[in-house]
């Protein structure tokens, strides 16, 4: 235990609460807390200082840059991690006064991102955003740039491309953009084929930590990366889920949203998230063990009003049950389930919640089909919600009950034996 505290880096972390509400910024200040230990960061000190409003040139008062100052002559730290998006100008103000390492909120989620992509896709967006993110930091950001070594807030490009002028830089991200157009045509076609298989698809969303990938691994048996920390899963992976009448859904997990996600990562990740868009059904996941969790919801509902997705029907599944804040009650204006993610029990009721809210966007239908037909018998039982099939011999025909979607070739198909 102790070498890995060694390997930590020490952070002091400072916050400007410019708003009354001191409990909105505590839950703030303590998410760049999380941050910074997802990023292998330890907070050693915090500071912070309530203004009317952020100071224009160095973010905090001059009297907190010299207490600043002083905390790091005492503590020594490797980092300071600021609670907001500072301005190239703040950057260089304050490098003038300090001469620790200085990243803001911004920099330290993309530099999670950056350790946490696996796919081609992934990396490439991530470092888009910290392309576009340095671009018109450059200038002010020499001295600093020269001291990268190691450490939060320099993986992902690496030093060479960070010193390179900006003309490299532009070209770089014109190069991202085109490699990412390519993945991007590459996915619309997966896309389109599975609407053409008319796969039913359901979209796993959440503020990060909320257990997405947990439940997604025990609801489709798959293998995502699950770890209670912020920003597990960066690529999106679908897998089939099995309700309990036999209908088949596909099940996509996707990047866990945040408040002030950074600008240049919204529109990043904005392909990532089309994903939601297509989806025919949403899955909400919301942590009832966190104290701020009507905060994260709220932050989710932004983002998915941004993607223009209300009209989708959603169901808000508040998890970890076991562990919910005392203060918790359901606030979704949704249909809610109150589950824990690793209680087998709770995954067959979320399955059975999802199926009773997907038979009120199926049609009714009530056949007969020959015996013969046992690819039409097999394609009802995977491809609808089939509710009875009885034999009859005196006809030698299978009855059928159950719902389709409407949209579905199966429902074309099914014309022919309505009875």
């Amino acid at each position: 235990m102790e070498q890995r505290k060694e390997t930590l880096e020490k952070v002091i972390v400072v916050g400007c609460q410019t708003t009354d509400d001191d409990l909105k910024y505590k839950y703030s200040m303590d998410e760049l807390e999380s941050l910074t230990s997802t990023a292998k960061g330890e907070v050693v000190a915090k500071l912070i200082q309530k203004r009317d409003r952020i100071h224009p040139s160095t973010y905090i008062g001059k009297g907190k840059v010299a207490e600043l100052k002083a905390l790091e002559e005492e503590l020594e730290p490797d980092l300071i991690i600021f609670n907001d998006e500072l301005s190239p100008s703040q950057v260089r103000n304050l490098s003038s006064e300090i001469s620790v390492r200085i990243i803001d909120r911004t920099q330290l989620i993309l530099d999670i991102f950056a350790g946490r992509a696996r796919s081609k896709e992934g990396k490439l967006q991530v470092e888009l955003a910290q392309l576009q993110y340095l671009l018109p930091r450059l200038g002010g950001q020499g001295i600093q740039l020269s001291r990268l070594g190691a450490g939060i807030g320099t993986r992902g490009p690496g030093e060479t491309k960070l010193e390179s002028d900006r003309r490299h830089i532009r070209r770089r991200i014109d190069d991202i953009k085109g490699q990412l157009s390519v993945i991007v045509q590459h996915r619309d076609r997966y896309r389109e084929r599975r609407k053409k298989n008319k796969a039913l698809q359901i979209a796993l969303v959440g503020y990060t930590n909320a257990g997405k990938s947990t439940l997604f691994n025990r609801l489709t048996e798959a293998d995502a990366f699950e770890e209670n920390q912020l920003f597990a899963t960066l690529d999106p992976m679908t897998r089939k889920v099995i309700l309990p009448s036999g209908f088949g859904a596909l099940l996509t997990d996707t990047v866990g949203f945040i408040q002030d996600l950074p600008t240049t990562l919204v529109a990043a990740f904005r392909s990532t998230l089309e994903e939601v868009r297509e989806a025919d059904f949403i899955l909400h996941v919301v942590d009832s063990s966190s104290p701020d969790y009507y905060q994260h919801e709220e932050t989710v509902h932004k983002l998915l009003e941004e993607l223009e997705v209300q009209q989708i029907p959603q169901l808000t599944v508040y998890n970890k049950k076991d562990i919910k804040h005392p203060d918790f009650v359901p606030t979704a204006k949704t249909e809610t389930v109150l589950i824990s993610a690793f209680d087998e029990g709770d995954q067959q009721q979320l399955k059975q919640k999802i199926e009773k809210i997907l038979l009120q966007m199926m049609e009714y239908y009530h056949v007969e089909v020959p015996a013969t037909e046992g690819r039409l018998l097999s394609q009802l039982k995977n491809e609808t919600i089939l509710r009875e099939l009885n034999f009859d011999e005196e006809k030698q025909l299978y009855v059928c009950k159950g719902y389709a979607l409407t949209d579905h070739k199966i429902s074309g198909q099914l014309r022919n034996y309505f009875v």
